[in-house]
């Protein structure tokens, strides 16, 4: 407990409209007059000073004449009124040009190829079509977590994804998430140049069951899993015999011989000259793209420019 004579602070919930009715009153030197500004009756004017005298505990307004003036007390909240107007109008205005998308930040999160092939030409015309919204952009390997968890958690706003095509290929929701088809990437056989395979212009699966395997997947991504269930349903598990974790690579490395690969075609963009490519059937396997987006996010005029520039981009 507090002894006699120590300062005590006093909080105070103030109604920040009843600030308003205030400087009104005291702008307009009376009560009258304010009510015939703010479209109210007096009677109202008088009922909201009232109120806020009882919320500070001290006298506001005095009267001069046939008009009020405002008490010491009056002058200091008239003064913060301004202050607090100014801030509150200037916030309105900064929610409207985040509502109308000519402000804010987008932060995107994006898997390698991915980021060659969709998300440039879809962030240009963002940029384009709404300079004001910072652009955050992060490339994320398939290993480093759920890309559904970024999105619902917050960390990011989009996320490009790579899903099983069972997933569909329609836009549909998954709890909070908005999940936008953007495009089945199939899957290609590669394989060295001198390789006797190469005569063949589509190719069985199976074809490559006695083959060693160059693999260009992370060993935790969705990718290398969905190109294991391939291989499983064609009635054989490969042969690893190297894992580059980069198509890139695994293109070297089938080049100089040293085995086969499965590369999705957004990931063939640049091809090896030592290496050749061939459809797969039985199964041909494919990976689904999509974007995933909180499904109280597409209100944002800029997300939701975002994700149809994508959709072109992908067509």
């Amino acid at each position: 407990m507090k002894s006699p004579g120590t300062d005590v602070k006093l909080y105070y919930m103030i109604d920040v409209r009843r600030l308003q009715v205030l400087r009104a009153v005291v702008t307009s030197g009376s009560v009258t007059a304010a009510a015939t500004n703010l479209g109210y009756t007096p009677s109202a004017i008088s009922q909201q000073v009232a109120a806020l005298e009882k919320e500070v505990g001290v006298p506001l307004l005095e009267r001069v004449g046939r008009g009020v003036q405002a008490t010491v007390a009056g002058r200091l909240l008239t003064d913060h009124a301004a202050i607090i107007g100014k801030h509150v109008a200037e916030a309105e205005t900064a929610l409207a040009d985040l509502r109308a998308g000519r402000t804010g930040r987008i932060a995107i999160r994006y898997f390698a190829t991915a980021g060659a092939t969709l998300v440039p030409p879809a962030v240009a015309k963002l940029r384009r079509d709404h300079p004001g919204v910072q652009i955050d952009l992060k490339l994320t390997e398939p290993g480093d977590c759920d890309p559904l968890v970024e999105v619902e958690q917050g960390r990011a706003d989009l996320t490009i994804a790579v899903l099983s095509p069972r997933d569909g290929t329609r836009e549909h929701t998954r709890g909070a998430i908005r999940l936008v088809h953007l495009l089945d990437d199939p899957y290609r056989a590669v394989l060295p140049k001198a390789h006797p395979l190469t005569r063949k212009r589509t190719l069985e699966l199976a074809d490559l069951a006695d083959e060693p395997w160059v693999v260009g997947e992370w060993p935790e991504g969705a990718c290398l899993r969905l190109m294991l269930d391939a291989c499983a349903a064609a009635g054989f598990s490969p042969s690893l015999a190297v894992e580059s974790e980069d198509y890139a690579t695994a293109q070297g490395f089938v080049a100089a011989g040293l085995g086969v690969s499965l590369i999705p075609l957004t990931g063939l963009a640049n091809r090896h000259p030592g290496v050749v490519v061939r459809k797969v059937r039985k199964p041909e396997p494919v990976r689904a793209i999509h974007a995933a987006v909180r499904e109280s996010s597409l209100a944002q005029p800029a997300l939701s420019a975002l994700v149809m520039a994508l959709k072109r981009a992908a067509n």
